[in-house]
């Protein structure tokens, strides 16, 4: 049995996947405001964000 896949839009930059949505206006506006009023990360909290995304050595090799 196969999986129905979804129909792209013509041009679209990912074929079988839905063309997304238009972003509303200011959205990237409101991230950067949003991203510009945060306190900046502390060597602990920038510590445990690397850890999450670290691959081991050998992975790293491999890949």
């Amino acid at each position: 049995m196969t999986r129905p896949t979804s129909a792209a839009t013509p041009g679209a930059d990912n074929p079988g996947r839905p063309a997304r949505p238009e972003r509303p206006a200011g959205y990237w506006a409101r991230i950067d405001a949003a991203v510009a009023k945060a306190p900046p990360l502390s060597p602990e909290q920038q510590l445990i964000i690397r850890a999450a995304f670290a691959r081991p050595t050998q992975n790293r090799e491999a890949a």
